[in-house]
């Protein structure tokens, strides 16, 4: 089955912040799961043919997510997320940079808030990203976060498809 919903992706450069809205066929608690699982995460948060490989993932309060993405080549592009907020299957928010292996970030970050809302049998993600910088924006925007976030975002939705199935 697959979900041709679009992605709502809008930049707003004079506020620094990126507004993305996209729904899913699937209920709520599955999609809540694969955002808040590195399990089911690992599964889709990249653009193919990259993959996500997660190191460390604490999803509380004032924990983190320590995570690699990973070329074909074996190219890692480490992050880190600190979730400083968690509403359980309503909202999280977290604080999200770029780092090096060693977890050390590179600064300045962005501030990314997810709220999921369930209606008719399908769910809505709503993400917030607002960055510390223009400049850090209008790199992230350059690098083809777009592209990449929405072929993501449809990685996701694929595998709730299979999930669904289960």
């Amino acid at each position: 089955m697959k979900n041709d919903l679009p992605v709502d992706f809008t930049v707003d450069k004079a506020a620094k912040t990126v507004f993305i809205t996209r729904e899913f066929a699937a209920d709520l608690s599955l999609v809540w799961d694969a955002y808040t699982k590195p399990e089911i995460l690992d599964q889709w948060w990249a653009p193919k043919p990259w993959t996500s490989k997660t190191k460390v993932m604490n999803f509380e309060v004032g924990g983190r997510r320590f995570y690699a993405m990973v070329s074909p080549e074996g190219q890692e592009r480490w992050s880190i997320q600190r979730y400083t907020s968690i509403r359980p299957k309503t909202n999280f928010k977290l604080f999200n940079a770029f780092a090096d292996p060693d977890e050390n970030p590179e600064l300045p970050g962005s501030d990314w808030d997810l709220t999921f809302s369930e209606q008719n049998g399908k769910t809505k993600v709503s993400i917030t990203i607002y960055n510390e910088s223009l400049e850090r924006m209008e790199k992230m925007i350059e690098m083809g976060f777009k592209e990449g976030f929405t072929m993501t975002l449809n990685s996701l939705d694929e595998l709730l498809a299979t999930l669904s199935q289960k």
